[in-house]
């Protein structure tokens, strides 16, 4: 068995790790026959270095490799035929525009499993980073409320962040006096709502948020889909953590936003799903550059911040990149567990297994069910 941990190529980039430098060097002594290298990367939030001294070779040229471990999907041109890719692809959703990848790696005979789809036996999710999507995206979406509003600044996170640091800059600032709702309820909602209440936030039950008007103090509450827009015209934020596949039911329609009694001026769609069920998600943006703002009449994007009838958007797809260090210790830990040392030890993984999508380049019977996506169809 050779594996070999990818430099990510995606744009915008990404400097989280699938393995620690001390983890794989871990590995390395603990499965001596095991082949383990990192392909050479400027941007890791690990540096080249940090994997020498572990003991692990850095190279450029992974063709030798047999399981190819990556966070983001590479870009086209770095791909190699005939190889075991596993990364977040996201392609068994059947959304559009990711079917010319999906084909491309078809085309090229590749395996492919997706990180997205590794469960265990009971369905649970066991490598993801969606807790810490939470965390992070509930400080992002208060840092775009503090601009638009004017009440507080909150700086970027910084290159050695970690959830504890950026939980004590956002205690550090007065709370505004908002309403906010949450959907979801899964990791990236746990994750958020932790984040809420240790900086001091109020839950309240739905029915008593939707009867108050003004608070004096953050408050926030718990929705689903139905009859969303009881929501959207008592809420100042929205932060959106649940789960989407096409299909399913959309939660503000571009329809909503024009509503007389519309309220909600900051949205925080941590799930990123572009056009999805928040219809004014029409692209994911960067660390760089959290934000946009929506134009509810024209429906296109403003520069952020650019109006008060504007809706203002954080619709950043990589969250957890804040927090890369601590984000990569915890997912290599799970991958370790689930995949990379059921393989060491040539037991096999059924989690690498269920993940699946292609299998040198045909779909896997669990995935069938996208043969009219890539033919063009709608897919899931």
């Amino acid at each position: 068995m050779r594996i070999g941990i990818l430099k990510e190529t995606a744009t915008p980039a990404d400097n989280r790790v699938a393995l620690t430098p001390m983890q794989a060097g871990m590995l390395r002594r603990q499965y001596p026959e095991l082949e383990l290298v990192v392909q050479s990367s400027p941007s890791r939030t690990y540096s080249d270095e940090t994997y020498q001294a572990e003991g692990v070779p850095v190279v450029e040229d992974l063709s030798a490799c047999d399981l190819l471990l990556g966070i983001k999907a590479p870009a086209v041109e770095t791909l190699i035929p005939g190889k075991h890719y596993v990364f977040f692809g996201h392609f068994a959703k059947g959304q559009t525009y990711n079917r010319p990848f999906l084909k491309k790696l078809m085309e090229q005979g590749i395996t492919f499993s997706d990180y997205e789809y590794m469960v265990d036996e009971g369905g649970g999710r066991v490598c993801a980073f969606g807790w810490w999507a939470g965390v992070v995206g509930i400080y992002y979406t208060l840092q775009g409320y503090g601009i638009r509003t004017g009440q507080f600044i909150l700086p970027k996170p910084a290159a050695n962040e970690t959830a504890d640091s950026m939980k004590n800059r956002l205690r550090s600032i007065p709370l505004p006096a908002a309403k906010l709702v949450l959907t979801g309820r899964g990791r990236v909602a746990h994750g958020a709502q932790y984040m809420l209440q240790e900086i001091g936030a109020t839950w309240m039950p739905a029915d008593e948020y939707l009867r108050l008007d003004q608070v004096d103090r953050l408050v926030y509450t718990n929705a689903g889909q139905a009859d969303f827009i009881r929501f959207a015209r008592t809420s100042d934020i929205l932060v959106c953590g649940h789960y989407w596949s096409p299909g399913s039911p959309v939660y503000l329609s571009a329809d909503d936003y024009r509503d007389k009694d519309f309220r909600i001026r900051m949205i925080g769609d941590i799930t990123c799903d572009i056009e999805g069920s928040i219809r004014s998600t029409l692209r994911g943006s960067t660390h760089a550059a959290p934000f946009y703002d929506y134009d509810p009449v024209t429906e296109r994007e403003e520069p952020a911040f650019s109006s008060e009838k504007h809706v203002t958007v954080m619709a950043v797809d990589t969250c957890p990149n804040a927090l890369s260090r601590e984000t990569s210790q915890y997912f290599g830990e799970m991958l370790l567990e689930h995949v990379v040392r059921p393989l060491a030890e040539g037991r096999g993984s059924a989690v690498l297994e269920r993940a699946t999508i292609l299998e040198q380049g045909r779909l896997t019977p669990r995935f069938d069910y996208l043969e009219s996506f890539v033919n063009g169809g709608t897919g899931a």
